[in-house]
């Protein structure tokens, strides 16, 4: 079962962002609610202290139900938007929102939630619209990118035995220091196919700007 979780940073409404949410479920995180309407769809749950959500809130967000926590908490907005997909029988996350924005840190922490809840078996995915983020695993993934796609490896811990095939830059077997930028801009040359051995990563990679 497939989720978006709306977060509050930036989107921009393609076409390939709008067909990706559409038909699935979605639970909007504080004031990843403002996303709702330009992606033409309706939470079904609305989470959050609401300390940053629209003052007026839209009118199509009006009539979804609410979840109100504290601001002093222990669990950013996105997480307990996340565990309610979670507890209403999400397998699959689309987290959109969950780059760029006015905090660094927000940022930040919407990649570690994608490492967590990926390590316990969700197929975890972000995109803004422009960019796209995957957790990586020792199981080869396959990503279906178009010639010429500029795309990184994010390491959150050393790599060990990291192989990268159909790229301009390809990798075999190789250990990469977690303070390394070998895995920086790299090219894909049709299909990238990418397995990792042990560590903590993400592939990042540009959405094809041609779709609008």
């Amino acid at each position: 079962m497939r989720f978006t979780i709306l977060l509050a940073g930036r989107v921009d409404p393609t076409r390939t962002l709008i067909a990706a949410v559409s038909g699935t479920r979605v639970i909007a995180a504080d004031d990843g609610i403002r996303h709702a309407t330009a992606l033409g769809i309706t939470p079904e749950l609305w989470v959050g202290d609401f300390d940053s959500s629209p003052a007026v809130p839209a009118v199509q967000a009006s009539g979804i139900p609410r979840e109100t926590f504290p601001g002093d908490k222990d669990q950013t907005d996105g997480e307990l938007a996340i565990e309610a997909a979670i507890a209403r029988g999400a397998t699959r996350l689309l987290l959109v929102g969950a780059l760029g924005g006015p905090r660094s840190d927000h940022a930040f922490a919407h990649l570690i939630l994608a490492q967590r809840f990926a390590a316990r078996g969700l197929d975890v995915e972000l995109f803004d619209g422009r960019e796209h983020g995957w957790p990586l695993s020792p199981q080869p993934r396959r990503f279906d990118l178009a010639a010429g796609t500029q795309f990184s490896i994010l390491k959150f811990s050393d790599l060990s035995g990291l192989t990268v095939v159909g790229a301009k830059w390809p990798l075999a077997d190789v250990d990469v220091p977690f303070h390394s930028i070998l895995t920086q801009s790299n090219e894909a040359l049709g299909e990238v196919v990418v397995q990792l051995r042990e560590g903590a990563a993400m592939l990042m990679a540009q959405a094809d700007p041609t779709v609008r």
